[in-house]
């Protein structure tokens, strides 16, 4: 025998509430043929009536007493299934990935009106280069990440949430930088293969061949400024980041050109996730890149 579907259970149950098939069908909507179509079919279906029919109207059986009490029960049930599932979605723990830069400057007062707003919530925050937090979320290891450009985000469900002030940094005692040629003997300060920030000024030294005499790969922001206070190379980094160290006083700062300056961070997650990051959207304003505005 065939389950009976829900949308068939609560025909039933709309003709016993209102007494009949007309009343049923106008709270329903629905054509009155097709309401006593749908109750003769249960009933061929059980091989029993589910009503006495008394003129217009109609009276449970006793079998049909029992088959309300079962369909109310299955009907409560589908309705606490559908709560539970989008609630434990919202309310499950999320995975946020994102650069080092972001969460040293962006996300603490995000993080903070989070907690404040969901507190039954846990978002945990994993940090990495572009490329491994978009490896991460396509292998389904984070539920979204926030990136840098460039970054490969196709098939990806995307928001454009800040505009990073991309500044080079040197030893305070260097000229003033306007191109890579600028540059004396030159040192790569960068994170490793991966790094959005760190294709940005390999792109800007190709793009003025000008090839970099050493890489030093470093794994934070705080060595990479370190070194270039030392005078050990150059490297990128937001000014965000600098106005967050007092170490930002022992660099020089020097302003690169406006189409690499200005690097939009992008929230990006998986279609399948949008009902759960819900929370962390209500914190995160959409950002055009054509704004002057900062988040």
């Amino acid at each position: 025998m065939r389950s009976f579907d829900l949308d068939s259970l609560e025909i039933f149950c709309a003709v016993v509430r209102e007494g009949g098939v007309l009343r049923a069908a106008e709270r329903l909507n629905r054509v009155q043929s097709n309401v006593t179509t749908r109750v003769k079919n249960m009933e061929q279906r059980l091989g029993v009536a589910l009503f006495h029919r008394r003129g217009r109207r109609l009276v449970l059986t006793e079998a049909g007493g029992i088959f309300l009490q079962q369909a109310e029960q299955l009907l409560r049930l589908a309705q606490q299934t559908e709560i539970m599932m989008r609630t434990s979605w919202v309310h499950g723990p999320v995975r946020l990935g994102a650069m080092e830069s972001t969460v040293a400057s962006r996300l603490p007062p995000i993080l903070s009106r989070f907690h404040a707003d969901h507190p039954t919530i846990q978002l945990g925050v994993q940090t990495g280069t572009t490329d491994a937090l978009l490896h991460q979320l396509r292998g389904h290891h984070l539920d979204a990440v926030m990136v840098g450009e460039p970054g490969d985000l196709e098939g990806l469900q995307t928001r454009a949430v800040f505009c990073e002030d991309l500044v080079l940094i040197t030893a305070k005692i260097h000229p003033s930088v306007c191109t890579p040629q600028d540059l004396k003997q030159v040192t790569l300060l960068v994170f490793a293969a991966g790094c959005a920030y760190r294709r940005v000024l390999e792109g800007w030294f190709s793009d003025h061949n000008r090839r970099a005499d050493q890489v030093m790969e470093l794994a934070s922001y705080q060595a990479i400024i370190a070194c270039a206070a030392a005078g050990a190379g150059c490297g990128i980094v937001p000014a965000s980041v600098l106005a967050t160290t007092q170490a930002a006083s022992e660099v020089a700062q020097h302003r690169l050109p406006k189409e690499i300056a200005c690097n939009t961070t992008h929230l990006a997650w998986l279609a399948e996730n949008t009902v759960k990051l819900h929370p962390l959207f209500e914190q995160l304003k959409p950002f055009e890149a054509s704004d002057d505005r900062r988040v």
